[in-house]
């Protein structure tokens, strides 16, 4: 093995929770030091499932003001509980238009095709919707609140290693981790159907001992 490839898990950092944060953790970290969140920023995350959950914590963490998008108000309890200050169902036409230039930065973590049009006028002028979450075609974006807002669509891979040691190092700061549920090495199936079904909060991590016996 090669050092310069290698992380090291900080110290106080539990090591059962670690792991979603080289997957999750590093692909919503990215995007808010790309665009410089930190105290005052305005920031909503479009979806609060493994990834979504990630950004909320991270971005109240580094003091941006957080608001979670959702189709309900279902999951309101749920995002202030993971440090949100709202939840903005985007369902609701009149709270949307009343949330029009609310954000800097609005990060999509749906995974599946959706329409991404109904969340541009929320940006502020120079605001950017970043996508992490869906890999595919996306519904043609109009461009009117581009122009007018002189806003931007972007997308984010996951970061590289010296971001990711960054992460790491943060959350151990700031004492963050995912919300995850230990599962055995022979209960896979069954997490695998409950994740087809969205049933997880908000990540499954297996416990490897269990490995042998399974």
């Amino acid at each position: 093995m090669r050092e310069e490839f290698a992380l090291k898990v900080p110290a106080g950092l539990d090591i059962s929770k670690a792991a979603p944060l080289l997957c999750a953790g590093i692909t919503t970290y990215s995007p808010l030091r790309t665009w410089n969140v930190g105290p005052g920023s305005r920031v909503g995350v479009i979806g609060l499932g493994g990834l979504g959950h990630m950004a909320v914590k991270l971005a109240a963490a580094m003091g941006a003001s957080v608001t979670v998008l959702s189709r309900s108000d279902s999951k309101k309890h749920d995002a202030l509980e993971l440090g949100a200050d709202g939840l903005l169902v985007s369902t609701d036409p009149d709270a949307m238009a009343k949330s029009a230039n609310a954000f800097d930065l609005i990060i999509d973590t749906v995974p599946v095709d959706h329409d991404i049009n109904p969340y541009m006028p929320l940006l502020d002028v120079d605001g950017t919707l970043v996508i992490v979450g869906q890999i595919g075609p996306i519904a043609a974006p109009t461009t009117v609140p581009l122009l007018l807002g002189r806003r931007r669509i972007a997308g984010s891979p996951i970061g590289g290693l010296k971001q990711t040691q960054e992460l790491l190092d943060f959350c151990a700061r700031k004492n963050i981790l995912p919300d995850v549920e230990t599962i055995r090495m022979d209960e896979i199936n069954h997490a695998f159907t409950r994740m087809e079904k969205a049933d997880v909060h908000y990540r499954f991590v297996i416990d490897m001992a269990t490995l042998q016996a399974a």
